[in-house]
């Protein structure tokens, strides 16, 4: 049910590093008084927490590829070793070192979650008792495999009640609160308003798909045709499965795709949705009965247990009128099929073998490229994290960061910070009433490091040790409800939208923030005691980042509160937008994979940001005190080691299928392309590695936004 199309997520780091450490306070822009925050946690040992790093200065040689030329592919000479070394785990469809990042924190979560199971859980924990209960009823695979059909039996008997419109609409409603990630026919939950980013209002957004976009339902290509193909088999598979004959189950299929394929041609592509200005449809809930009334609107909302909701947005107006002309021209019983897949669908990976297999055998292996399914205990940690996040997050939190975590964070930001502010001062494209206001938009950047103020509540979760799919099915109706409540209430500004334990980072223009979770503020992406050149270039590249999505292409157009408002001049925008299509255009001519080319404007947002993350970090490092310590080993200079530590934070690798999946809906370009297109725009880079002008890594007409 939740969808955060504005929260801006950047793609995952990881770094090593050598030397002096990150100066231990920098002074950052001038900001309000932060609230009181309650003490850390208890910490473990800092030696307990540390990965074994390569000594000396934290680029690892073996990773290097000396015979490519750092000025004509960076990226090959920082990761090529690297790549050559690490083939990708079976169960994994893209590995880097953030991958590796992750893997260590799901041990630990392992860890918790079988001592709260076998009822040795710290005391600390409120929520033990019922995280080992979750655990318990996930691992026991043979439980759930003999408990699997009278399961699906009991969920697709609602869909056997559907006999018109009054009863489809209750069964769409009940899939909504109980199943992961459903969005039967449309999404529905809770977000910002655009316009008074004080107030929490519900929006009805395009959905009822089940592949990853809606161009694989549209697109011509021969690789969108014959995925298709094998998707409506993949159903008739399931279906099949579910106890139909073969030939009802191929029938079905085709309803199936005939049904998500109208739905798929009303919704809007994802570059469109990039500009906030086209999702900002303030309609209400007289709007939207007056745009389909075929559809029940007020027993929809009653069904929800929130029938006094009003205030809504609708992002794509014409896919709420598709709706209604489809619910009028399709048959009921059409629909009946649509529900029952998405039953299937959406508790696919609860039930038995069988299925989990045939879901594994399409979403992951054909459209992704994994080999081999993860193990389970990784699956129900990922389970566990979804229903329960903020609960299982607190041992990990205790062992894994603190107080030194969170001032080291801290500073670097600041220092990022006033470098964004030097380059405001320092921008002859910026008029001074457009500076003034992108000045206090910067101050007014709230940061969210580590871990929640104040902790989630799961009191009324009801968990029991034997019933794991009624466990999830609890868990998301715990959750759906959880969002609906903050319908019409006042936006809660210290709400999280990753759990701690999650290797990544994101900013939110609607609050104005950036969350940097524990998940990620660890070795080997962040090293305590490591040289500046190093951190900042992996680091604090990550918090540079995240800053240039506050004023990137969709970003720019939110104030310093969050509110959507045109609050540059019209002679400052249109500058603006002449050097991001620099930008797009420069990306556009990039191959990603096959004869595929990076989308320039779908990925706009973040190569703006890495853009301008990496010029910002390059002069908070310099700017901290800590750059022109002597070079380590005479390898390397401190310039260089800043370089090579940002590039070596994007060694992966990709399966073909991923990366073929991720040029159509992923909104980060490859990450070769994140190394290299950046770099070959910065004068910093060229001069640190003696390049050429007219080398690769030196880009004739250099693209410049921040």
């Amino acid at each position: 049910m939740r969808a955060r199309d504005l929260a801006i997520v950047i793609g995952l780091f990881g770094s090593v590093g050598c030397g002096p450490a990150v100066p231990a306070a920098v002074e950052p822009v001038a900001k309000p008084t932060p609230k009181p925050e309650p003490p850390p946690p208890p910490l473990a040992s800092v030696a307990e927490r540390q990965l074994k790093l390569p000594d000396g200065c934290g680029i690892d040689d073996s990773n290097l590829d000396r015979t490519a030329d750092p000025c004509d592919d960076f990226y090959q000479f920082a990761c090529g070793g690297w790549i050559k070394n690490n083939p990708i785990p079976g169960d994994h469809s893209r590995w880097g070192s953030f991958s590796q990042i992750d893997e260590r924190n799901l041990v630990l979560l392992r860890k918790y979650l079988e001592a709260d199971a076998a009822g040795k859980g710290d005391s600390a924990d409120a929520y033990a008792d019922k995280l080992g209960g979750f655990w318990t009823s996930c691992m026991d695979e043979a439980g759930v495999e003999k408990a699997a059909p009278a399961a699906l039996k009991e969920e697709l008997a609602h869909v056997d009640k559907v006999k018109d419109i009054a009863t489809l609409e209750h069964e769409v409603a009940r899939q909504h609160l109980s199943y992961p990630g459903s969005s039967a026919l449309f999404n529905f939950n809770a977000q910002q308003d655009l316009k008074d980013a004080t107030l929490m209002i519900a929006w009805l957004d395009q959905g009822g798909i089940a592949l990853p976009d809606r161009d694989y339902y549209i697109a011509t290509d021969k690789d969108k045709v014959e995925l298709r193909t094998q998707y409506e088999a993949h159903v008739a598979k399931m279906f099949e499965l579910a106890g139909e004959k073969a030939e009802k189950a191929a029938a079905d299929a085709k309803t199936v795709l005939r049904l998500e394929t109208a739905l798929a041609q009303a919704s809007m592509d994802r570059v469109a949705r990039r500009d906030p200005t086209k999702l900002d449809h303030r309609l209400e809930l007289v709007g939207v009965e007056a745009k389909a009334p075929k559809f029940p609107w007020k027993a929809y909302l009653k069904d929800l247990k929130h029938p006094t909701i009003t205030q809504i947005n609708v992002p794509p107006p014409d896919f709420v009128t598709a709706i209604n002309d489809l619910l009028t021209k399709e048959k009921i019983e059409d629909w009946k099929v649509y529900l029952r897949w998405y039953v299937i669908h959406d508790t696919a990976d609860l039930l038995g073998k069988a299925f989990v297999d045939e879901n594994f055998h399409f979403f992951d292996a054909t459209l992704n490229g994994t080999k081999e399914q993860a193990p389970r205990w990784k699956k129900c940690i990922r389970h566990a994290d979804h229903l329960l996040g903020e609960a299982l997050a607190q041992p990990f939190i205790r062992e894994t960061f603190g107080a030194e975590g969170k001032a080291t964070t801290v500073a670097m930001v600041g220092g990022i910070e006033k470098a964004m502010n030097g380059d405001l001062e320092s921008l002859a494209w910026m008029d001074a009433a457009t500076r003034e206001a992108a000045k206090g938009k910067l101050g007014a950047v709230a940061n969210m490091i580590g871990y929640p103020d104040k902790w989630r509540k799961y009191d009324g979760l009801e968990i029991k040790k034997d019933a794991f799919v009624k466990n999830v099915v609890h868990g998301v109706g715990f959750e759906a409800e959880w969002e609906l409540a903050r319908i019409g209430k006042p936006v809660d500004r210290n709400e999280w939208h990753m759990t701690p334990p999650t290797v990544n980072a994101y900013y939110d223009p609607s609050l104005n923030e950036m969350v940097f979770p524990a998940g990620i503020l660890q070795p080997p992406f962040y090293k305590r005691g490591a040289a500046a050149a190093v951190n900042y270039g992996a680091a604090g590249m990550v918090m540079g980042h995240e800053l240039t999505h506050g004023f990137d292409d969709e970003g720019r157009r939110f104030d310093s509160k969050g509110n959507l408002r045109e609050w540059w001049s019209p002679a400052v925008g249109k500058e603006f937008e002449g050097r991001a299509e620099c930008v797009a255009k420069q990306f556009d001519g990039y191959v990603a994979v096959d004869d595929l080319h990076v989308n320039g404007h779908l990925t706009l947002g973040e190569n703006i940001a890495d853009l301008g993350g990496l010029k910002l970090a390059f002069k908070a490092w310099k700017d901290s005190g800590a750059a022109g310590t002597p070079a380590v080993s005479g390898q390397f200079t401190d310039e260089q080691l800043f370089f090579l530590g940002h590039a070596q934070s994007w060694c992966s690798a990709t399966r073909p299928e991923n990366a073929r999946r991720r040029v159509v809906s992923d909104p980060h370009s490859p990450p070769q392309f994140r190394v290299n297109g950046p770099l070959s725009n910065s004068p910093e880079f060229a001069k640190a590695w003696q390049c050429a002008p007219k080398q690769k890594m030196v880009r004739e007409n250099a693209c410049v936004v921040w």
